[in-house]
Parts: structure tokens; sequence; C-alpha cells
């Protein structure tokens, strides 16, 4: 399935907020799988925020790595391999096996030193490809803008 069609079906919600999170830093990828890039975006998200399911599915890890609290979550109905998408740093609040909801507090956003500021880092992947986890949110329509004043 194309991803596009994909969103429509699962109807993704935004992980934090309301109102719209800011994005501190965006989707980089990277050259190659083992160079240096940004493996997702940075959510502005207090700590002890809930971290909201976007769509409905199974969480398949909740714990540590690397130091810092770490859940992801696998999409259903989303191909092969399925879709997982990660937050991270967090304190999960279901445990590995657990189905949610769209909607559903999963975790809280952890202090951590991911960021200059308390940031939740959402990522997506499929397989092991990384995807850019934006391609997940609504969006509103596109609005063209005079080119002079």
């Amino acid at each position: 399935m194309h991803l596009t069609a994909l969103i429509l079906t699962l109807g993704l919600l935004w992980p934090v907020g309301p109102p719209l999170p800011e994005i501190l830093r965006g989707w980089q990828p990277p050259p190659g799988p083992y160079a240096a890039g940004h493996r997702g975006v940075d959510l502005a998200a207090p700590p002890g925020s809930p971290v909201l399911a976007p769509t409905a599915g199974t969480v398949t890890f909740a714990g540590p790595v690397g130091g810092r609290g770490v859940l992801t979550l696998t999409l259903p109905r989303s191909g092969t391999p399925p879709l997982r998408t990660t937050f991270t740093p967090v304190t999960p609040l279901v445990a590995p096996g657990t189905r949610v909801a769209a909607g559903t507090p999963i975790a809280r956003v952890a202090p951590g030193t991911h960021c200059p500021e308390t940031c939740l880092h959402w990522g997506l992947l499929r397989g092991a490809r990384y995807l850019n986890p934006l391609l997940l949110t609504p969006r509103p329509p596109s609005r063209l803008l005079p080119v002079g004043g």
C-alpha cells in the first residue's frame, strides 16, 4: 500500500499536543546506514507531557536503550514489514504486547539530553529503513502566497 493511502486509512494523530507541537529539529536522512543524520523529528514537549499513540497499534518495545527510555509502536495493516514508530526519551506507561487505540497515553516525556530543551524524538521505520514521521501527520491544505508584496 502506498504511504499516502495508508495515512488516510490509519487516521494518525500527533503524539504530543494539542496545540500542534513546535518542531525543534526536522528529519535529515543519513546518506548511508552508519552515517550521521537525524533519523526522526524532535517535537517540543515539557517533561511529564503525555505521549499519545498516533494510531492504533501494538507496543512492541518499552524500555531503556543507551540510558534513555524508548517505546516502539508497531502499526497493523501498514504493509510488509509493518511500520514502526518510536518515541524517546520517555517513561513508558504500557508494557510490550499491549494493544492500544489511537489517542491512548502510552508514555510520558522524560527529561533527557537529546535536545537543548526538553523534547520528544519521534521516529518512523519500515524494516531497517528510516522514514520521515511527519509523513504520518495530518496537514492543512497548502496555500500559495503572491510572489510580490
